[in-house]
C-alpha cells in the first residue's frame, strides 16, 4: 500500500472479562483502507476473542469498535455481514455433506435474498443461473475451480480453507478478518494460501490474525502486537522487528 488510506476499522480501548479472567484489557488498534494488517501476540493474548468482538459473536464489555463509521456496538453479526463486515474461523466451518459448490451458492444466496428478513431462502437456488455462475467465479479466485462437485469433506484442509475464504467473499466484503488462516497445514498448503491471500489484498482490506511469522511479514502493510489483552506495538514489519518490547514479549528468538 502506497499511502496509508482512511481507517475502515477503529477499535477503542475495548475490554472482556469471562469471569476474573481479563481477555481484553483496553485493546485499541486502526485497520486503514485497503490495508492488510496483521494482528500476532502468544497464545491467550485475546486475538480470537477480539476477532468474536469485532464479527459480533461476542459483545465488548467496555470501549468502542466502529467500522466504515459507524459504532457497531448494536449491531448483530448479520447486520456487520451486511455492512460487508466478514469473517473466517480458527476451525473449518463449512458444511461437510454438502458439495463445494452448493456451499457457496447458498453462500451468495444468502447475500442476494437477505435470509436476515426473508423466507426466501427456501425457495430453489440451482435455478438461478446468476447466483451459479458467481459461486464458480468464487470458486476460481480462491484455486477450487476443479473441485465444485465434490463434497466439501473429501477436500483437504488446506482445500477446506480457501473454500472458507470463499464462503466469506460472498458476501462482498469491504474488511475480511481472517483467523489464523493456516492453522494446522503443511508447508505447501501453506504456501498456497500466502499466494491467495497477497491476491485477495488487491480487492479487500484484510485483518489477519496469524502464528507463522514469515508469512506475517512478508504479506504485512502493518502489524499489531497483543500481549495480556492490550495492543503493546502496532506498525510497519520492519519497526515491529526491530521493538524491543516486541522481542522480549513475544518475538524473541524468532527474529
Amino acid at each position: 500500500m502506497s499511502e496509508r488510506s482512511l481507517d475502515l476499522l477503529e477499535v477503542r480501548a475495548v475490554s472482556k472479562h469471562f469471569g476474573g479472567v481479563t481477555a481484553l484489557n483496553g485493546a485499541s488498534l486502526s485497520v486503514a483502507t485497503g490495508e492488510v494488517h496483521a494482528l500476532i501476540g502468544p497464545n491467550g493474548a485475546g486475538k480470537t476473542t477480539l476477532i468474536h468482538v469485532l464479527s459480533g459473536a461476542l459483545a465488548a464489555d467496555h470501549g468502542q469498535v466502529s467500522f466504515a463509521g459507524e459504532d457497531l456496538a448494536r449491531r448483530s453479526m448479520h447486520q456487520r455481514v451486511a455492512r460487508g463486515l466478514a469473517r473466517s474461523y480458527q476451525i473449518t466451518s463449512v458444511f461437510p455433506r454438502l458439495t463445494v459448490l452448493d456451499n457457496v451458492t447458498i453462500a451468495v444466496q444468502a447475500r442476494v435474498r437477505d435470509w436476515g428478513t426473508s423466507f426466501r431462502f427456501w425457495k430453489p437456488f440451482s435455478v438461478d443461473a446468476a447466483i451459479i455462475a458467481e459461486a464458480h467465479g468464487l470458486l476460481a479466485q480462491v484455486g477450487l475451480p476443479g473441485r465444485a462437485g465434490r463434497l466439501a469433506s473429501q477436500l483437504s484442509h488446506g482445500e477446506q480453507r480457501c473454500l472458507e475464504v470463499a464462503l466469506a467473499l460472498a458476501t462482498k466484503p469491504k474488511l475480511l478478518l481472517l483467523d489464523e488462516p493456516m492453522a494446522g497445514m503443511g508447508a505447501d498448503e501453506s504456501a498456497r494460501m500466502v499466494e491467495l491471500i497477497e491476491q485477495l489484498a488487491h480487492r479487500v482490506t484484510l485483518l489477519l490474525v496469524e502464528h507463522d511469522m514469515a508469512a506475517v511479514f512478508r504479506l504485512a502493510d502493518r502489524v499489531s502486537v497483543l500481549v495480556g489483552g492490550r495492543i503493546i506495538a502496532s506498525g510497519e514489519p520492519e519497526a515491529i522487528r526491530a521493538d524491543a518490547e516486541v522481542r522480549r514479549a513475544y518475538l524473541g528468538d524468532e527474529i
